[in-house]
This record gives structure tokens, sequence and C-alpha cells, in this order.
């Protein structure tokens, strides 16, 4: 099927092109035209997100979309009239913006006063509120913020739109400076793998076209659900990576068939039938890694699961379309411009005509295999220490500390929480929703609503309760119930509290808490309020940072090992299509979690516990809920792609001698050298990545990296040899029925029988 593909591109190879043009022009399009990405949000099915919905549905828009802007002076106090004069000067554009629902100082009427004034009187707090929801507002946010400046006074901002803002600005810096590093860095890897440029750039060409058209994909996909704001960095990380690989084994098997005497024709049809065979299957393993992320349906993993999965397909259907019809027309010039031949000249050094005998990965694989034992055991104890640390592993959402430490809305944020009184506090908000239909402030429920009150009061470390029933302390239970028996005759400020937070089947209450967000201590707050019986005929909700930082770690959590096993089991069905063996795929996954298991233990041991914090410029904190998810759908996929494309030369190898030894030490010779190559490039694309300033793709990049290092050198070098001789010719068996229903497929790719060279390993072969 492959080979006949390889000759209709051939075939039509200008037609080919010219299809290949138009989508390039339509992805072109389709980017410039951009697209809406979130950052994330509640998980609605969770209680905090059935909270959450229940307060936006009930109460007036408690939550506005706001920023907060902080003004400084080291000199003048609040109190100073220059300094009220400097804040109304600042304040004046925005105040007369028509987007712009109000503005907060304290001074302003209110009561707000004391909370908005800094403890040493030189800070002062403004909130802004704006009209539209926080999707429209991130669109004309900037032009808002710089229409606020001082020539008195320094001006932060912070607050929901302002990280938002600034989440968005950074990634897309970060985005540029990987592209930048991550090109160039990748030319210079090919050229050192192909010794020739037109070779080179050619796996760049596809590359570039994979990145493109993943992105026009994204932006695409964010017109039909939530795509996150991630998503770009993820699509353009493993686009380059996976497109760059694929290309670079095809041209390569392309240059070895032209060696070997094929016309261009038949040496494509040979290329697609053995390399454009083996990508479509690791384009396959790989997707089916990213599709573990469906299965977290309510968060953004889901759709940088589709988004990661669109641009593998698109990186391998242009492997499969425009760089064979591009290798089709350069046919042998595809070999010009040769480097080693232009440093021959200029060195006037004659050609060697010296034969060369078997190469580093024939002899490293002979090696391995002649003491499988001696060369396993420590390289497994390694890796596995490696990834000790993972075993400490805590997780937590991230927050504001992901942005680099000089970003404005990271310091405006900490400044807030450390100079203003009560800004420090954490909120739970605990909704109790009369499923009954009873009005909440009956006088049965006023009661209810009482006790539950003074029972969330009594958890440890609460602060206070707000809500209608604490008013005041010196009224009374049965007072409380008289009080709201007349809701009409309620002073204007009772009034407005109950507008707030009762709705026609809700009432809210708010307990504070001096514990951090996603400390332990909150943590078993939540758990213990949690606990606490709701009253007759309600059910009891709590929502607020630390229930969603819990809730979405319980989700996840959850659906983790259906995800896990959905991607392991698809997988290995696909490696048995491809292999006709049993026995290969099971080795292939394992093989993967060792890799996964080392990079894991990495993400632990350098962004929990600091270390290389100061060289890396970021914060330690707990691990995002999503990476390890994110981290294993992606170097699960990426790591069978070398899995694939080494087993798929072996098997070809292995078929075409019988000999299980020569074949693992003439597949490893054959694609080892490609395989450290491809693996250099990736980690080249993948550490400019963790360039980035933003953490979770800080962490990302350099995850993958150590990954990948590993997975191509310790795993693929050292540790398949060694269990491959292990199991002799055990690694190619298959039941009779499914041999029979392999062959029936017809999916195994057929190769002339011809005896193993003689030689070192042909004579040890014999022994076997």
């Amino acid at each position: 099927m492959f080979a006949a593909w390889g000759h209709l591109v051939y075939r039509f190879r200008w037609a080919v092109l010219i299809l290949s043009a138009m989508l390039m022009a339509l992805s072109i399009f389709v980017t410039s035209a951009g697209g809406d990405l979130t950052s994330g949000g509640i998980i609605q099915t969770s209680e905090s997100g059935r909270a959450a919905q229940l307060i936006k549905d009930e109460l007036p828009r408690s939550n506005k979309t706001t920023f907060t802007l902080l003004f400084g002076s080291t000199t003048l106090t609040a109190a100073d009239p220059a300094y009220k004069a400097a804040v109304t000067q600042a304040l004046a554009g925005v105040r007369d913006d028509p987007r712009v629902q109000s503005v907060l100082t304290a001074y302003d009427p209110g009561p707000q006063a004391s909370s908005l004034i800094s403890k040493d009187q030189h800070r002062l707090i403004a909130v802004v509120s704006v009209k539209d929801d926080s999707a429209v507002a991130q669109k004309y946010y900037e032009a808002l913020r710089a229409k606020v400046a001082s020539k008195v006074l320094t001006v932060d901002a912070t607050g929901y739109l302002a990280i938002n803002h600034d989440f968005n600005k950074i990634l897309e810096s970060d985005l540029q400076r990987a592209e930048l590093v991550s090109l160039p860095l990748a030319l210079i890897l090919l050229l050192l793998v192909f010794g020739t440029v037109l070779a080179a750039m050619l796996p760049l060409g596809v590359g570039m076209l994979a990145v493109v058209g993943g992105i026009a994909a994204t932006f695409a996909l964010s017109r039909s659900t939530d795509v996150s704001q991630y998503a770009l960095n993820i699509v353009t990380l493993i686009g380059l990576g996976v497109a760059i690989d694929y290309s670079l084994f095809i041209v390569n098997r392309f240059r070895e068939e032209l060696a070997r005497g094929q016309s261009v024709d038949d040496a494509i049809a040979r290329s697609m039938a053995t390399a454009g065979r083996a990508i479509t299957f690791s384009g396959i393993t790989v997707a089916i890694g990213l599709a573990g992320m469906f299965f977290y349906q309510g968060t953004f993993l889901a759709s940088m699961g589709y988004a990661g999965a669109l641009v593998v397909a698109i990186a391998v259907f242009y492997g499969l379309t425009f760089l064979p019809a591009v290798l089709s027309l350069l046919g042998p010039r595809v070999n010009s411009l040769r480097l080693a031949e232009l440093w021959r000249r200029i060195r006037r050094q004659p050609v060697s005509t010296v034969e060369r005998g078997p190469g580093l990965w024939h002899r490293l694989a002979v090696a391995v295999m002649d003491r499988p034992l001696v060369v396993l055991i420590p390289v497994l104890a390694f890796i596995l220490l490696a990834g000790s640390p993972f075993l400490r592993l805590r997780l937590a959402n991230g927050d504001v500390d992901m942005l680099p430490p000089s970003a404005e809305s990271r310091v405006a944020y900490h400044t807030l929480l450390d100079q203003f009184p009560n800004q420090d506090q954490n909120q739970f908000q605990i909704v109790v929703h009369y499923t009954n239909g009873s009005d909440p402030l009956s006088a049965e429920n006023v009661g209810g609503l009482y006790d539950l009150s003074r029972r969330i009061a009594a958890v440890p470390d609460v602060l206070r309760v707000q809500s209608v029933v604490d008013v005041d302390k010196s009224i009374t239970k049965p007072q409380y119930a008289l009080l709201y028996a007349n809701r009409a005759g309620l002073a204007p400020e009772l009034q407005e509290g109950v507008r707030q937070s009762v709705g026609k089947n809700i009432a809210v209450l708010t307990a504070l808490s001096a514990k951090p967000i996603s400390s332990d201590e909150a943590r078993r707050q939540l758990a213990d309020i949690r606990a606490i019986a709701a009253p007759p005929g309600a059910e009891l909700l709590v929502t607020g940072f630390t229930a969603y930082d819990v809730d979405a770690i319980s989700f996840i959590l959850g659906k983790t090992p259906i995800a896990v096993a959905f991607v392991v089991l698809a997988t290995y069905v696909v490696l048995f299509l491809l292999l006709g063996s049993v026995i290969l795929p099971l080795k292939a996954v394992l093989m993967n979690f060792l890799s996964i298991s080392a990079s894991f233990g990495a993400l632990v041991w350098i962004f929990q516990d600091g270390h290389l914090s100061s060289f890396l410029n970021f914060t330690p904190s707990s691990i995002d809920p999503t990476l390890p998810v994110i981290m294993f759908c992606i170097v699960f996929g990426l790591s069978m792609d070398y899995e694939v494309l080494l087993l798929s030369r072996m098997q070809e190898e292995y078929q075409r001698t019988g000999d299980n030894r020569y074949a693992v030490a003439e597949g490893l010779e054959r694609i080892g050298r490609l395989i450290t190559g491809a693996a250099a490039i990736m980690v080249g694309v993948f550490l400019a990545f963790a360039l980035a300033e933003v953490v979770i793709i800080k962490a990302i990049g350099l995850g993958m990296a150590i990954a990948v290092a590993i997975d191509a050198t310790l795993v693929r070098a050292l540790v398949v040899p060694a269990t491959m001789r292990l199991l002799g010719d055990l690694n190619w068996w298959a039941p009779r029925p499914l041999a029979r229903l392999y062959h029936r497929l017809g999916l195994g790719e057929s190769a002339p029988q011809r005896p193993a060279p003689r030689g070192p390993l042909g004579a040890a072969a014999e022994g076997d």
C-alpha cells in the first residue's frame, strides 16, 4: 500500500505540490484571522463548579471583571492632597471610558477606605470594573491600562485581567523566542546529520509547514470549543519535533535507496514502504498518547489533546505528500552541496577510498548483547533512581507565581498581599442550595443557616463567617427569624446584603481564613466544612480557590487511570499491527515508562524541590496537576516514536535474514545515528522552550528534553538491545491465530530473504 502510494506521488508530484501550496495558503489565512484562546476555568461538574454556577445564576454579578491598580510613593501618604490629586488625575481617563462600569478608591464614599490603603499609608488601591466579560475585556485591557499613568506616583496593575494579559503576552514572547532559537539550531544539527545543505533544508521546511498548519487548526478549533492559551506553544513544540524527525527518516531512506542504485521512482516507493510506513504508525502512536487528554473533558487538557493530535496528523500528511513530491523533483540532486566535499576542496584533500567496517552503533549493539545483564541492571537502577523524586510529588493549581518574578501583575499581587490589610485572606463560599424549593429566609431556614454559620465558625483557624445571619453578634437566632420575616422593612444596608448573598433557592455564607489557598491547612479546613451536615431540605456546596484547587486535583486523579489504560492498550494494538508480535509491544510500553519516570523525577527535583531555580529563574512550588498529564501524554507518544522507527528497521532486517542478533545490531546501526540526530534536534527544540518565562512551558520543555535524551541514549542504545538479546526469537512471536490475522491484514512489508553477512556478529549468531 505504501509503495503504491509512493509511485502515485511520484507520478503526480506537481499536483501534490500545488495541493500543498494551497493548504499552506489556507493555513496562513486562518492563522492571520486569529482565534479566541482561554486561560482555563472551573470544572463545571465538580462541587465547586456547581456552586459557582448557582451563584452566577441566582445572585447579582458579584464576580465582576476587574483589574486592580496599585499606586505608590516613597514620600507622600494617601492622606496628602498631592497624592489624592495625582490619583484623581491618573484615573480620569478610565473613569470616562464607556467600557468601564466603575472605579473604586479609598477616596470614594463607602466602608472600603481602610482596606484600600496600605499599612504604611504610602500605597493605595483602585479597583476598576468593566462592563464586559473577561473574554471581551481582555481585548481592550491593554488600552485601558495605557490610560493610567502618573508623574508623581508609581502605578502597577494586577487582578484577573492584568494577570491574564501578562500570561498571554509572555507566552507569545516565549513562543517567538523558542522559534528563533530552535529553527537555526535544528538546521545546524540537520547539516551534521546529512552532511548536505539541500537534504538538511527539507525537514526544516516540512517542520515549518506543520507548525503553520497546526496553529491554523488550533485557531479554527477555538471557534467551536474552549482552547487553552498554552496550546500554541504545545502545538509548535510537538509540530516542530515530530515533523523534523519524520522528514529526517524519509530523506535518509531516500538517499539510501538512491545509493543502492534505485531509480527515483523506485526510491520514493521504497522510502514510503519503509520509512513512510514507520512514520505513519509512529504518528498514530503519538496521536494516541495525546488522545489520553481527551478523557479530561471540562478542562483545557482536552483541547490541547485535540490541537496536538491535529498537528501530528498534519506532520504525517506533509511527510507522505509534500516531502516525497519534492524528493521526486530533486532526485539525486538531494545530495548536492555536500559539506564534506566543500571542506575537502577548501583543504585540497583527496577523496578517501578506504572501506569502512561496522559502525559505532553496530559495535555497541554487539558489545551490549555479549553481556546483556551487566549492562541492563545498572542502567535500570540509574533510571529508577532518577525517577524516585516523583514519589514525593505534591499537586496544586498554578497561580500568579508561574509568571516570571519581574512581571508587573505578579509583583503588584504580592505587594497587595503583603502591604494591605486582609488581602491575604482565603475565602470559602458555602452555598446552601434548597432543593425542596423553600424560601431561603423562611423562619425555619434562617434558624438552620444560623446553626450552620456557628458550626462553620467552629472549624479550626476560620477567622469569621460573613452572611445574613452574622450581621451583629448580639442578635439571637429567634431575632434573625423575626428580622427577615419583614424584608421590606429592612435597613438599606441589610437589604443590599440580602440581595448579594440570597437568591431564589440559595443562601451563601463566606468563611474567611488566613491559611494560604493551596496549603495543607486550607485543604483540611475545606474537608471539615464539607463534612458539616446541610440544613434540612438543602444541599451544601463549597466553592472558592481552595475548593477549585482540590476539586481539580481530584478530577484529574480520577480520570488518569482510564486515560493511561487507553493510551497503553491502544498503543499496544497499533504496535502489534506494525510488528506482528505480542512481545515487542509490551516491551516498548515498559521502555516508555522508564523514560517517563526519569523525566517525572526530574520535574519534581527541579520545579518542586527548587534545584536550579536561581539558574532557571523561577519560584519553586507544588506541581500543577495538569503538568504530569501533559508530560505523560506527549512523552509517551514521542518515546514510542523512536521505538517504532527502531523496531520497524529491526523487523525489516529480521524478515530479511531470520537472525535476531543480526537484526538488532544491523537495525541499530542503520537507525541509531538517525535516532541520535533526531533526538538531538528534538532535545534542542525542547530546550528552546525551556527558555520560556512561564513556568509550566519551561517545565514541559525541560522535562521533555530530559525524557527524549534518556530515551534515545540509555533506553534505545542500551536497554533495548540488551532486552532483545535476552528474549531472542521470542521478540517476534505471536500466537498462531494472531499471526494469521496479521498476515491476512497484509500490514507487514515483505522483504526478500537473504543470509546475514558473515563476520563477528554472524559467527556469534551461529552459537545462539
